[in-house]
């Protein structure tokens, strides 16, 4: 699809209905459980990789960190230090994630759409895109860091459209960078409340895995990465005809 494409069917989207959503993402999460197990085990292997490098030269948020007496000066300086320390460990822990995530939402349509399965978790570091994807890694760690110096709520709003880039650029990787955020920040803007709410309830799913010693946490976590494939999938779709996914102009404002 081109950009024009997905514009307007995000500006002509339709009211999604809460209960059919997560009854669709329980279901989904029923079948690719262990594509999501493996995305959260290799998300989390190439974080702790990389704080352990970044460590071992020096350059870990915790080595700023002073062990003082709690005071919000204290507190302050240790928050915004952590955040500018840590901003090259930030992007390259941003474009794995994606990068893995864009192979997961791609296993997800396959499961969706009864299409042959491919498990290639690496899709994404393949040369022709990685270099796209380590740009969104850059934009992506940006905008979060610049949100989080201005402290927590900028951050809560600006988190769901950027939990939108993975999904979009798996399903339009020939569209530029830009235009992945553009198009990223509409879907979340149009969206956001149902897209919160969906999240906020799938987080709180993801985190019974902790009642199993901790460890279920790694089986359980991936659900909560489905709220933005459904909400991208029922907003735009995967590519059939724009006549099958363009709703009543009427019924544009949605959640």
């Amino acid at each position: 699809m081109t950009y024009l494409e997905l514009e307007t069917r995000i500006r002509n989207a339709k009211q999604l209905d809460f209960g059919s959503l997560f009854d669709n993402i329980i279901e989904l999460f029923k079948k690719i459980w262990l594509k999501g197990f493996i995305t959260i085990l290799l998300i989390m292997a190439s974080a702790l990789s990389l704080m352990f490098v970044f460590s071992i030269i020096g350059l870990s948020p915790q080595n700023v960190t002073l062990q003082q007496a709690f005071s919000l000066e204290n507190f302050y300086n240790s928050y915004y230090s952590n955040i500018i320390y840590g901003i090259p460990q930030t992007i390259l822990i941003g474009t794995l994630t994606m990068a893995f995530l864009g192979a997961f939402y791609r296993m997800c349509k396959q499961v969706v759409s009864g299409e042959a399965e491919t498990d290639d978790y690496f899709y994404f570091f393949k040369k022709e895109y990685f270099s796209k994807v380590f740009m969104l890694g850059i934009i992506y760690s940006g905008i979060a860091i610049v949100a989080q110096l201005v402290f927590i709520i900028p951050y809560i709003y600006v988190f769901i459209p950027l939990s939108f880039f993975a999904v979009v650029l798996a399903h339009n990787p020939d569209l530029g960078e830009i235009e992945i955020v553009k198009i990223s920040f509409k879907l979340g803007n149009k969206k956001w409340f149902i897209t919160f709410l969906t999240m906020f309830v799938a987080g709180i799913l993801g985190m019974l895995g902790i009642l199993a010693c901790g460890i279920g946490l790694l089986f359980t976590m991936s659900i909560v990465y489905l709220p933005a494939f459904f909400i991208y999938k029922e907003v735009v779709g995967f590519g059939d005809s724009i006549e099958d996914n363009v709703h009543n102009i009427d019924d544009i404002s949605g959640f």
